[in-house]
């Protein structure tokens, strides 16, 4: 490297100056001249030295120059006669030169004419080992491809065979294995692409496959359902069998229903109808139903991860299904077959459920399935509950109550809760004994319009003990008669305590299979029947004792078998007994009400008898046609009277066969009643006036209504008990009759008084009465002047008792 500082030292001589810079200018031209060092470091320390040295380097690199070009001028004058001969022998060997050059270019020619083919062949071996490896490297390749393509056709296969879950699994084989081997090819990426597409295809396809079950499902519920429902009625009916079978030879015989053997169908005992039943094969709903594109749908779903949607979807949809299920037709309650449809839906889908429940994985939980069935059984009750009310038929709502058992009984089997089916049983128990009721109504009705209320006649003995075996009846003088007799009550009777029994009966059908003791259902027929004796047959008792037809031969036939209906009552008892095999000495045993039913019957017929006695003894005394101004009376009593008291002999005659309280009390009134309106006739505001004569004729009369009640029309009274029915009227007439009215009036308000009986305030009317009645007789006999005198005595005397008898009632006021 040039050191460009030990070139800028100043020499002390010119001599030494030239020698220095001459020194210094060759190690520059050195350095110029050597390829290996850079110019610029040279240069610029020539011109970095001292003004004006490029001048003088210049003038030294122009001497440098020349010096070269003289050392140029010496070598080429040596070396050019050597130069001349070599151009001298170039030119001698140019013809030789030229003649090779033909030569090589002819045997070049002629090498590249026997080597073409050669060149051609080697191009052929060339693009044939091109081919091979490109062949190589295809067949590599296409190794890798070809799983790939496999898989894919696979896959293909697979949907087009619908297995779905199986094409899903490949498609994941495809997208984790297969195509990230051979990624880099455009038919992968297209494949790649496709398979999210197929996914969403499978998931619709799926989807729709589920739609198509959901919607097969509706169809198929009805089908579910009833072989659901049959299977359950089977199997208790076997279960019924056994028991009975188990039980028969240590429980005493159950009354048949209608006295007939248990029910037979089809010509077939029960048991071989059973036997037959149980042999049928054994359906179950995956039998009815493929369930297989919901649980392709799940798998699909799962393997997509996606289930939550489907799950959701699954629900939501069988939700709505559940409320199409459970809406009812609104003319279901006309037809067992309504509520059997109705009933069979359900189950179906129910059914449909359980087998989901446990057939998959999670896709319905117990808490939905709870969730559905609490929602579906509210609904039940309430559309049974109403359809119900609206039925009117007992024997439909009896198969309402086995499609109900049915019914409970067939979902109890697969978990569900039932329990308020068995309460709603109670409300329909109840609505099924008002249409009992109702019915039964129609059946009293029937049999007391039917009935000729006279006593029944029996010729024979065949007769005798088949009016018996209908009604309890046992009387031992009636037993020790002759045939030809008649029984004491009528044909009536012997029908409602059948019709009893047979309400009985109809009753115990439904209070089977309710899954209660002994004890309840005997507490339920027991109140049952309580109802309809102390409403229905009660209520058909007072409204026939309330016809206008019923007359009083009627009535007493009525009572007579009210009694005979009373004493029945202990055999119902002991019927009810038999039946349930409940003692009735078991506690909180009901007890029939029979006997006050019968009695409060008894108690309006009675009155009912009085009421109507009354009634006739008024129609009688509306015709009576008084001459209240007769001047003497006609010496007998009155037609009408006369007519009056034959009728009551002969009804009180009837009466003989009533208990004699009833007949003493039917006497009792009816004479009361009697001399009541005798008074009130003459007590009429309507009468002005009565004629001495007429008072005359009127005592006739009560002396026969005296006579009547002396004759002891009834048995059993003491002394002239009836005859005090008449007392009031009698103390009047005399006192009239006698004109004892100094007598009255000074024994007054004394116990020992002959007229005690006489009111002033009556005494007094009917003693204006007669004196108005005095007055206009006198003014018809004022020609006979003998007896004015008489009458002035009796004026005087009759206006004396009239103010006298007018205090009396002022101060019975004013003390009151």
């Amino acid at each position: 490297m040039y050191d460009s500082s030990s070139s800028l030292k100043i020499p002390s001589s010119p001599q030494e100056e030239d020698k220095a810079e001459g020194k210094v200018y060759g190690n520059v031209f050195a350095e110029l001249e050597s390829v290996d060092l850079p110019l610029g470091t040279s240069l610029r320390s020539v011109y970095d030295d001292q003004p004006n040295a490029h001048k003088r380097f210049m003038e030294k690199l122009d001497a440098r120059i020349r010096n070269h070009d003289r050392e140029i001028e010496k070598m080429c004058n040596f070396h050019h006669q050597g130069f001349v001969d070599a151009i001298t022998e170039l030119l001698k060997v140019r013809a030789d030169a030229e003649k090779l050059m033909g030569q090589v270019s002819d045997t070049n020619r002629r090498l590249q004419d026997a080597g073409r083919e050669v060149t051609a062949q080697t191009e052929e071996v060339i693009r044939c080992r091109v081919q091979q490896r490109n062949m190589a490297t295809t067949v590599e390749k296409l190794q890798l491809c070809i799983p790939v393509l496999e898989m894919y056709s696979k896959l293909k296969e697979q949907l087009e065979s619908k297995r779905y879950y199986s094409a899903l699994k490949t498609m994941e084989q495809l997208e984790n294995i297969y195509i990230p081997r051979v990624s880099q090819y455009r038919f992968c990426q297209i494949m790649a692409e496709t398979l999210p597409k197929l996914r969403e295809e499978i998931k619709e396809i799926s989807m729709s496959d589920l739609k198509d079950f959901l919607e097969s499902i509706r169809k198929h519920s009805d089908k579910i359902g009833e072989t659901a429902m049959r299977q359950a009625q089977q199997h208790r009916t076997f279960n019924s069998a056994v028991q009975k079978q188990v039980t028969l030879s240590c429980a005493k015989p159950l009354y048949g229903l209608n006295g007939r053997t248990p029910l037979h169908h089809n010509g077939l005992s029960t048991d071989t109808a059973e036997e037959e039943e149980i042999d049928e094969e054994v359906l179950t709903a995956q039998d009815l139903v493929d369930f297989s594109p919901v649980y392709r749908c799940l798998h699909i779903y799962t393997v997509l991860g996606d289930r939550e949607t489907f799950e959701n979807y699954y629900r939501k949809q069988r939700k709505k299904q559940a409320r199409l299920v459970l809406q009812p037709q609104s003319n279901m309650h006309e037809t067992v077959e309504g509520y059997r449809k109705y009933f069979n839906q359900i189950v179906g889908f129910f059914v449909v459920e359980d087998h989901i429940l446990h057939a998959t994985q999670g896709l319905v939980t117990r808490a939905f399935t709870d969730e559905l069935w609490n929602m579906a059984l509210s609904k039940i009750i309430a559309v049974l509950r109403t359809h119900s009310s609206y039925c009117n038929d007992p024997d439909l709502v009896l198969e309402l109550k086995n499609l109900i058992v049915i019914f409970a009984d067939t979902l109890q089997g697969y978990g569900f809760p039932v329990n308020r089916l068995f309460d709603l049983l109670f409300e329909v128990r109840d609505q099924y004994n008002e249409t009992l009721l109702k019915k039964w109504a129609l059946v009293f009705r029937d049999i007391f319009e039917q009935d000729n209320y006279s006593p029944i006649p029996v010729d024979t003995e065949e007769e005798y003990k088949a009016v018996v075996s209908r009604f309890p009846f046992h009387d031992a003088e009636i037993e020790k008669q002759q045939f030809p007799k008649k029984l004491p009550m009528s044909q009536s009777v012997p029908q409602i305590y059948s019709q009893v029994k047979e309400f009985i009966y109809a009753s115990l059908k439904f209070s089977e299979s309710l899954h209660r003791s002994s004890t309840e259902i005997d507490d339920m027929l027991r109140k049952s029947t309580n109802l309809l004796l102390t409403r229905t047959l009660s209520s058909c008792l007072q409204n026939l004792i309330k016809k206008p037809h019923i007359g009083l031969t009627e009535l007493v036939q009525i009572i007579i078998n009210t009694t005979h209906l009373e004493h029945a009552c202990k055999y119902l008892e002991d019927f009810i007994t038999n039946i349930t095999n409940v003692s009735p000495e078991t506690v909180h045993t009901t007890r029939l009400y029979g006997l006050s039913t019968f009695k409060d019957a008894r108690h309006a017929a009675e009155g009912e008898i009085y009421t109507k006695l009354n009634q006739k003894i008024d129609e009688f005394i509306q015709l009576a046609d008084y001459e209240w101004g007769m001047a003497e009376s006609d010496g007998r009593a009155s037609g009408y009277l006369m007519d009056l008291i034959n009728f009551l002999r002969s009804t009180f005659q009837v009466f003989t066969h009533l208990p004699g309280k009833v007949a003493q009390t039917a006497c009792m009134s009816a004479c009361k009643h009697l001399a009541t309106s005798l008074m009130q006739m003459l007590l009429d505001t309507e009468l002005k006036q009565i004629s001495m004569g007429a008072i005359q004729q009127f005592n006739l009369d009560v002396i026969q209504c005296e006579l009547f009640a002396s004759s002891e029309p009834v048995p059993g009274f003491q002394g002239d008990t009836l005859q005090l029915a008449f007392i009031d009227l009698r103390q009047l007439l005399d006192l009239f009759m006698v004109w004892d009215w100094s007598t009255y009036l000074a024994d007054y308000g004394q116990p020992t008084s002959k007229y005690l009986r006489v009111n002033p305030s009556t005494a007094l009317a009917l003693l204006e009465k007669v004196n108005r009645g005095m007055k206009d007789t006198s003014k018809k006999n004022n020609i006979f002047s003998q007896f004015r005198k008489n009458d002035r005595d009796r004026q005087k005397l009759i206006e004396t008792v009239v103010k006298q008898l007018r205090s009396l009632v002022n101060g019975m006021s004013q003390h009151s």
